[in-house]
């Protein structure tokens, strides 16, 4: 094999192990997040397959409308609407509506350094004004402690996966044709127009975020907790003091969640700490590592691309083998035949915190 395909084949093969491995814990379990997380790793195994055929012969047509809609397009919004279906009766919707402003925010920003960004019209606003509106139904839902906010998430993943298809099927490229990184040979992407670029910027942010403060959600709510500043999001407050603690709790978290870390760090000696805290730590940072080669591949640097993604599905495989949550039980696939026993193991902290 080439060495070049290498590291892209390895990651595909790894992905489409977890992802078929999912589907198998779906199958047994019938929980929503494991089948769109299932999902979301096959078009992640879908578009590094296409970067390992690419390095062996070239990048056709195809291959780059496949490379580009499964994992430019598809792959981190499908993973992040897994977490979001995960944590959909939790407070966790407060922290997806930041997710989706960001993500609107973002994607209006980034739009306007476009080549043709001002010829887009009012669709930047659009993106925009669906990110604020995504999270006003998030946070109502949530503050009404009901998870009907995460079909609405669902609906629009689907809704810009079938948007998706029909910009990459009748996409026309530059007149050069696809720009490659002459030291990778990933394509570019200004290599794409600025209708799926808009898009891919969308549902990578939100999924990406999603992804990644979903993560860090769990380890919080899991992990031994200090909380030398407090707040309450308990609905029946007055509008303004809600709003006072919202705000309180952005500062918050942040803090009791570092000055928790020693107390967490005894707890792993002593042998004491809840699996989820270190297998939403591995999730959160293979998230991280793979939205930082995707953001530096967005800037034209695709240097650590390749090696990001393979790095990054290694360590949120792993997490997601230490999760209970997802692998109550290791088996070979579609068999009875059980590599880890299941577990059960009782929470730290109720799942509203």
């Amino acid at each position: 094999m080439n060495l070049a395909a290498l590291i892209p084949a390895t990651t595909a093969i790894l992905a489409a192990i977890f992802a078929v491995a999912l589907v198998d814990q779906w199958l047994q379990r019938r929980r929503t997040y494991q089948l769109i997380w299932a999902i979301g790793m096959a078009f992640f195994a879908i578009a590094s397959a296409t970067e390992a055929v690419a390095a062996s012969g070239g990048w056709s047509d195809g291959l780059v409308r496949v490379w580009y809609l499964s994992g430019g397009v598809l792959a981190a919004g499908w993973l992040g609407l897994g977490t979001v279906f995960l944590l959909a009766r939790t407070r966790f919707g407060y922290g997806y509506a930041l997710c989706v402003v960001a993500a609107g925010m973002i994607t209006m920003a980034a739009s306007s350094k476009f080549p043709d960004g001002a010829t887009l019209g009012a669709a930047p606003l659009i993106y925009a004004l669906l990110g604020v509106a995504l999270a006003l139904v998030a946070g109502v839902e949530t503050y009404f402690q009901n998870g009907r906010w995460a079909r609405l998430a669902g609906l629009v993943v689907v809704a810009a996966t079938i948007v998706g298809v029909v910009l990459i099927v009748t996409a026309s490229f530059a007149p050069a044709g696809v720009v490659l990184d002459p030291r990778t040979k990933v394509p570019l992407p200004a290599s794409f127009p600025s209708s799926l670029r808009m898009l891919s910027t969308f549902m990578n942010v939100s999924g990406g975020f999603a992804l990644i403060l979903g993560a860090l959600f769990s380890t919080y709510v899991f992990m031994p907790k200090r909380r030398p500043l407090g707040y309450s999001l308990e609905a029946g407050q007055q509008g303004d003091q809600f709003l006072f603690n919202i705000v309180l709790g952005l500062i918050a978290v942040p803090v009791n969640f570092v000055v928790s870390v020693p107390g967490a760090l005894r707890a792993l000696v002593r042998g004491e700490l809840n699996s989820r805290v270190p297998a939403t730590l591995l999730i959160a940072i293979g998230a991280f590592v793979i939205s930082g080669a995707d953001s530096l591949a967005g800037l034209g640097d695709t240097t650590y691309f390749q090696l990001g993604k393979l790095i990054g599905v290694v360590l949120i495989f792993a997490g997601f083998l230490v999760s209970i949550e997802v692998f109550r039980e290791i088996r070979v696939p579609f068999t009875g035949i059980v590599l880890r026993a299941a577990r059960h193991e009782p929470a730290e902290a109720g799942p509203q915190h």
